[in-house]
């Protein structure tokens, strides 16, 4: 390295005598423990509270600590780097530079986790659809969000596919979404007395949520007559055992008045609005 390098150099970082590493240490540790700390208690604490503060406390996990690496990168920059605007520039354009070449994937998904962050397409405890996946979102990571889903797997997916990808969210930071429950049956029955016995099982369901309303759709199709219930639980996370109980005690029902099942065509549609 020529002297024009090291004079160079040195107008922009600290000599490295004069660098306090034990602080810049000190700094980093206590960032990574304060975050450590946060994403350990902050959930377990939000699943001690009412669930309808949940969904409020949940989502703060990420965005305090984002809030934290940006004060210590902030702090630990000017222990490094003189800290003036030309040297400001030049330190951060090399950097994206290289990052960018070198991460480019990586680089995308760090940024997609701060607009994540921001516009919240979805949040901790949201019931949300990606690509394949559906399930419960449990936490957000800068790189990627980690869903649980109803199988018990927890899957991780990079913050990037907001860029390409639609994200179907259920409830959207509500405490509870719509569930739908289908039944098919053979086309000669009381439809209006069907109708009334299905309504009467998802308002009497111990997992229905009350203030929000309950429909039955029904729909003449070739092969049957197909109705959907739509209603909503009281929890998102009792989205399958709510559903599960209005089949159950939904059979139970059309039985007694004698409905009979029908099997649907392959290929068959059974959309309802």
């Amino acid at each position: 390295m020529d002297t024009a390098e090291k004079t160079s150099l040195n107008q922009v970082f600290y000599d490295f005598q004069e660098i306090n590493f034990l602080l810049i240490l000190f700094i980093f540790t206590g960032a990574f423990l304060l975050i450590f700390v946060i994403q350990k208690l902050l959930p377990q604490f939000a699943e001690k509270v009412p669930s309808r503060f949940r969904l409020y406390i949940l989502p703060l996990a990420p965005i305090l600590r984002l809030v934290i690496l940006l004060v210590a990168t902030v702090t630990i920059i000017p222990l490094i780097v003189r800290p003036t605007f030309q040297n400001f520039l030049a330190i951060f354009g090399a950097a994206g530079l290289a990052i960018g070449f070198a991460f480019k994937d990586y680089v995308s998904s760090l940024i997609a986790g701060v607009v994540a962050i921001y516009e919240q397409p979805y949040r901790p405890g949201d019931w949300v659809q990606i690509d394949e996946v559906y399930g419960e979102v449990k936490s957000l990571g800068l790189r990627s969000l980690q869903i649980l889903t109803p199988d018990d797997t927890m899957v991780s997916i990079p913050h990037s596919k907001i860029w390409n990808t639609n994200i179907f969210n259920a409830n959207s930071g509500s405490r509870t979404h719509l569930c739908v429950t289908d039944f098919y049956l053979h086309p000669e029955h009381d439809a209006s007395l069907v109708r009334q016995k299905l309504m009467d099982v998802a308002l009497t369901s111990p997992y229905l949520e009350m203030d929000h309303p309950v429909a039955v759709m029904v729909k003449e199709k070739p092969w049957g007559t197909y109705y959907r219930v739509k209603a909503y639980p009281m929890d998102n996370r009792d989205e399958f055992q709510f559903i599960s109980d209005l089949t159950v005690r939904g059979k139970v029902a059309l039985s007694e008045i004698g409905a009979k099942p029908v099997l649907v065509p392959v290929g068959a549609s059974v959309q309802i609005p």
